[in-house]
C-alpha cells in the first residue's frame, strides 16, 4: 500500500484522541543530537515548516489506536505546540513492505508536491525483516540521499530500525543498521538513532512494548509513538536552533 496523508485534515482525529503519555520516555542527550539543520532552520524562519516522512508499516501508525496516534502525527502537534505562531504541516507516505528503493520512488514524487524543508526517511525494515542484499539497500540510500542533498536548504533524515528482541533474535540487523550509518556519514544526513532510543527507554522501564502485557500493547505502542514524536521534535528544532533559527519559547526537556 502506498498512501499520501497531509497531517493536517488528520488534527480533528488527534484532538479527539486521548493524549498518550510522552513526559516518563526521557531520551539521552547524545542521541538526539542531530547537528545543524538549515532546512529546518529556514522553514521556521519563513513562518512555514513543511516535513515529509517516508517509510513502510510503522509510519503509519501499526498497532495503535489509531491513525492519530501515529508518531508523525504526534510530531506535528508536538512541532505546532513548540513553534506557537507557526505553521507546520506533516505529510506521509508508505506503507507496509516498502524496500528502500520503493520509498525512494515515492520521495521523488512526492518531492513536487509537498516541497519540503526535511525529507525524513526511515529506512532498512523491509530488507532487514526479509533478508533483502544489503547492497541493494546501500545503493538506494546513496541514489536517495545524493538528489536530496543537492537541494538548497532541504534536510535529509535516516531512521533507524526499531528496537526489537525478537527481531533481533531472528534476524541479523546489524549489516543493515551499519548501512544506515554509513549512509548518514557519507552525505551528511544525520540518523534518527531510533533503536538506541527505543532500547534506552525498554532499559528504564518507562515504555516497553514486547513486555506489555495483550490488554495494554495498544496502550503502549501509543505511548511509544509519542515518545518518538516528542524526540523527533528535540530533534528537529535542537537541529534548526543550531543552523541560527530563533525559536521562542521553552522546549520540554
Amino acid at each position: 500500500m502506498r498512501q499520501l496523508l497531509m497531517l493536517p485534515l488528520l488534527m480533528p482525529l488527534l484532538w479527539g484522541a486521548p493524549a498518550a503519555a510522552a513526559t516518563d520516555c526521557v531520551s539521552p542527550p547524545e542521541l538526539i543530537d542531530s547537528g545543524p539543520l538549515p532546512g529546518v532552520a529556514a522553514g521556521i524562519t519563513s513562518g512555514t515548516l513543511r516535513v515529509l516522512a517516508v517509510g513502510s508499516a510503522s509510519i503509519l501508525g501499526l498497532g495503535t489506536s489509531s491513525p492519530a496516534a501515529a508518531w508523525p502525527v504526534r510530531l506535528e502537534a508536538e512541532l505546532l505546540a513548540r513553534l506557537p505562531g507557526k505553521a507546520v504541516t506533516v505529510a506521509v507516505m508508505g506503507g507496509r513492505g516498502l524496500t528502500a528503493t520503493d520509498q525512494l520512488a515515492l520521495i521523488r514524487d512526492a518531492i513536487r508536491q509537498v516541497q519540503p524543508n526535511v525529507v525524513i526517511w526511515q529506512a532498512a525494515a523491509t530488507e532487514a525483516m526479509r533478508g533483502f542484499e544489503v547492497a541493494e539497500l546501500a545503493d538506494a540510500l546513496a541514489r536517495g540521499l545524493t538528489r536530496l542533498k543537492a537541494r538548497p536548504f532541504l534536510d535529509a533524515v535516516l531512521v533507524d530500525l526499531q528496537f526489537s528482541r525478537f527481531l533481533r533474535a531472528n534476524a541479523d540487523i546489524e549489516p543493515y543498521r551499519e548501512t544506515l550509518r554509513v549512509a548518514s556519514a557519507a552525505h551528511g544526513a544525520p540518523l534518527f538513532r531510533r533503536y538506541d532510543l527505543m532500547q534506552s527507554w525498554a532499559d528504564a522501564g518507562s515504555v516497553d512494548v514486547e513486555r506489555a502485557s495483550r490488554a495494554t500493547r495498544t496502550q503502549e505502542v501509543d505511548r511509544l509513538n509519542a515518545c518518538l514524536a516528542q524526540a523527533f521534535a528535540s530533534f528537529l528544532l535542537d537541529g534548526a536552533r543550531d543552523a541560527g533559527a530563533i525559536i521562542e519559547g521553552a522546549s520540554p526537556p
